[in-house]
């Protein structure tokens, strides 16, 4: 099983607020309930279902399409 996650983008630095957001997973079943996780949660939740944590790189800006 795999557990894709990225970045929030709207945290500012210095806020204590989750970081990470869980995009996808993939080869079992997980229900989510929260839509915001600290590393420390993500990382026990995986332990416990015996997953992987994929963390995907942020597009730069000048990668992003404009419309």
């Amino acid at each position: 099983m795999k557990i894709y996650v990225r970045e929030r983008q709207k945290v500012g630095e210095g806020v204590r607020q989750p970081q990470f957001r869980i995009v996808a997973v993939t080869g079992g079943q997980l229900q989510i309930e929260a839509t915001h996780f600290r590393k420390v949660e993500m990382e026990m939740i995986a332990k416990d279902v015996g997953a992987e944590i994929v963390y995907l790189e942020q597009v730069p800006d000048e990668h992003k399409k404009k419309h």
